[in-house]
């Protein structure tokens, strides 16, 4: 097809990449939730680098593993805000 690059994404591609973006958004969202500045700045540069890192990953399987490793984690950033706003 003219007009069309080898690097256009298919539908399972361009849904996992908005899954990555939107876990991306809702870890800087929550982050933004921390209350001392280093830890704030630390947890950022470690989603920015774990992001990066894995940006190469083309297997479905993986993205997904990784998506979920994600979720999983930004999960327990909530819930040690939350407790640590319910004993303050």
């Amino acid at each position: 097809m003219p007009g069309v690059s080898k690097t256009t994404m298919n539908l399972k591609q361009f849904l996992l990449r908005q899954q990555v973006l939107k876990l991306y958004r809702d870890i800087l969202r929550t982050v933004k939730d921390v209350p001392d500045e280093n830890d704030r700045k630390y947890l950022r540069e470690w989603a920015k680098k774990d992001f990066k890192n894995n940006a190469h990953q083309t297997d479905e399987y993986a993205i997904k593993m990784l998506i979920k490793y994600g979720e999983k984690s930004l999960n327990e950033l909530k819930q040690s805000l939350e407790l640590s706003h319910a004993t303050t």
